[in-house]
């Protein structure tokens, strides 16, 4: 599949933290397989000094730019120990002084992917996205990777590809990654479609078979062209009558990554990220990406 290479090519939000560095990591494996730039990207807010009331730097301070530049070089040295071949992408770095958020956003038009760690871990050991990359998911203008990072979990790259599906243009956009991903690393794609937004307990003499008819079909239409497309790549049809997330997540502990729609059947053009979406990139332990779809 061709591509457009944007300037900044596959773009990181670096900050020096373990989810930054796993970010990395993730991304640098993504650049390798596209062939795409990679750009590791620090941004510094401006400092707010008390006198005059709320007048900011017009530079940036010496000791921001120590630590962006710190953030930076480590980032780097993350990149350099995780490349497993000797042709490595072509590595930019940029410091930018601004409110982080609409820094991200603005480079994001000139990104083909935007790529940031989750904030960590909070009480119950329930994974908690930080405020930027939540943003991102919001707004980025495009797709974005959501990365977990989890010493105690070894990616496992012969895993398949997931990929949730309900007949949305933004579920378009994300079986055509996916595909795309699955036939990169060569492993399977599991297509999954839950055709109930609200919990059910099957009750006795409830046929669900039309239900299931309907979503075969669904399957059956969205992924016709693209088997021809890939026809390496053997795809495993999984269909459910539950929330799509309980599922999506579910089936997440088996792949290497999730990619999902920025909004489905219930979204509206206004709304970027809809609750399946959200609750996905929030819950997952592995990679998620989320694509925008028309």
């Amino acid at each position: 599949m061709s591509e457009n290479k944007p300037k900044y090519g596959i773009l990181v939000c670096v900050d020096g933290s373990a989810a930054s560095d796993a970010a990395v990591v993730w991304a640098t494996r993504e650049a390798m397989m596209r062939q795409l730039p990679i750009t590791l990207m620090h941004a510094v807010s401006p400092v707010v000094v008390g006198w005059p009331v709320g007048q900011l730097y017009t530079a940036m301070p010496d000791w921001q730019k120590e630590t962006g530049q710190h953030a930076l070089d480590q980032a780097r040295k993350t990149l350099s120990a995780s490349r497993n071949e000797p042709e490595s992408p072509e590595i930019r770095t940029e410091m930018v002084y601004s409110s982080i958020v609409p820094a991200l956003i603005e480079a994001s038009k000139d990104a083909w992917m935007i790529v940031a760690g989750s904030q960590g871990l909070g009480a119950l050991r329930r994974l908690l996205l930080g405020s930027v990359t939540t943003a991102l998911l919001h707004h980025a203008h495009c797709q974005v990777a959501v990365i977990h990072a989890d010493e105690d979990m070894a990616p496992d790259l012969n895993a398949p590809v997931l990929v949730g599906i309900d007949g949305s243009p933004a579920s378009e956009a994300a079986i055509a990654l996916a595909f795309d991903e699955a036939s990169r690393r060569g492993v399977e794609l599991a297509a999954l479609h839950a055709w109930s937004d609200v919990g059910v307990f099957p009750m006795l003499g409830m046929d669900w078979r039309d239900s299931e008819a309907k979503g075969q079909e669904i399957l059956a239409e969205r992924l016709a062209g693209w088997q021809e497309q890939y026809p390496d790549v053997h795809v495993k049809r999984l269909i459910f009558c539950d929330k799509p997330s309980r599922w999506l997540l579910k089936e997440a502990e088996r792949a290497q990554l999730v990619v999902v729609g920025s909004h489905g059947r219930g979204g509206f053009a206004g709304m970027l990220l809809g609750s399946v979406s959200s609750r996905v990139a929030q819950s997952a332990t592995v990679p998620v990406v989320v694509v925008r779809g028309g």
